[in-house]
């Protein structure tokens, strides 16, 4: 029988089809290398949006004292009831540029009160958030992926931490406490932050731990040690900044709840404690609008851009999310 090459033509190589049907359309090339270059899931715009709020925040807060004088934000620094620049108050008392954003009934300059107290009511929400998530991921982590006895103590504990008036348990605490500091705030705080993200976590892990590669892993006799945190973790880093984000803003929201009420530290206080201030000097009927406004305007941005971040963050860590937007 002859050779299939006795005709003397070329040998035929082995055709790699691993690429069949992939061939680049004219022009395409170009145009795919253009848009990869922003085909990133942590290009949200929502995302970067809040990022860029809190970031240009903390800016202002490190940097303030090096532009303002923040013993102004100390009680008797400054006249009292001084209206922003611009506007004038119930006596017909004009703004001065040395206090731009005004004074409040104690003298204190709002300008420097922004400076020193939004990075006290931030810091309240992070240690707390950070506190609850390091509860949450440890319990999170045992009961998703050791499941068990384990699994159904973590779960009760957390059921019964969630359906517990929280704001009701620490009014009481606080009250019964002789002072308060932001840290033991943050502190009290984080005895319910712990929960939900307690329950998000071990709901991801139960979903991951089912997946192909963990099974391999547990097949491949690794550790599994190794498995939760070489596996696992990678992939719900997206999951775990998300449900800290929300943490945070639960914590704060909780923080300002509790200084709306009276209880914080008073002698450079925070935003809430400012409001709570303002509403006890009946600012509001007395047209001291600043004194409450200001502050309020604060909390809003940040709360804005804490949401902004957390949706951004729902939309990387899940793709269908992602095709929807």
């Amino acid at each position: 029988m002859a050779d299939s090459n006795s005709s003397g033509s070329p040998p035929v190589k082995d055709i790699d089809t691993r690429y069949a049907g992939l061939a680049p359309v004219a022009g395409g090339k170009k145009k795919a290398g253009f848009l990869n270059r922003f085909d990133n899931p942590w290009l949200n715009w929502k995302f970067l949006s809040g990022a860029f709020i809190i970031g240009f925040i903390f800016f202002l807060i490190f940097l303030g004292n090096q532009f303002w004088d923040t013993e102004l934000a100390l009680a008797g620094s400054s006249p009292l009831n001084m209206p922003p620049l611009g506007f004038t108050n119930w006596r017909d008392q004009e703004g001065i540029p040395e206090h731009p954003l005004g004074t409040e009934n104690s003298g204190r300059d709002m300008l420097a009160l922004l400076i020193v107290g939004t990075p006290r009511t931030i810091g309240v929400g992070v240690i707390a958030a950070s506190v609850g998530m390091a509860v949450g991921i440890i319990l999170g982590f045992l009961a998703g992926f050791v499941g068990g006895w384990v699994d159904d103590v973590v779960r009760l504990a957390t059921d019964v931490t969630i359906t517990i008036p929280s704001l009701l348990v620490l009014i009481v605490i606080q009250s019964v406490l002789p002072y308060i500091d932001l840290v033991t705030m943050a502190l009290l705080i984080s005895m319910f932050a712990w929960a939900t993200p307690t329950r998000y976590i071990r709901a991801q892990v139960l979903s991951m731990r089912e997946s192909g590669y963990v099974q391999m892993a547990r097949l491949s006799g690794v550790p599994m040690r190794d498995i939760m945190y070489r596996e696992i973790m990678p992939n719900l880093l997206p999951y775990l900044a998300a449900s800290y984000i929300g943490n945070m803003t639960g914590a704060i929201l909780s923080a300002v709840g509790l200084e709306l009420l009276g209880f914080g530290p008073q002698r450079i206080p925070s935003l809430g404690v400012s409001i709570f201030f303002s509403i006890e000097a009946a600012a509001l009927l007395r047209n001291m609008w600043w004194w409450w406004g200001i502050p309020t305007v604060i909390l809003a941005i940040v709360f804005i851009a804490l949401l902004l971040i957390n949706l951004g963050l729902d939309e990387i860590a899940n793709p269908r999310l992602r095709k929807a937007n």
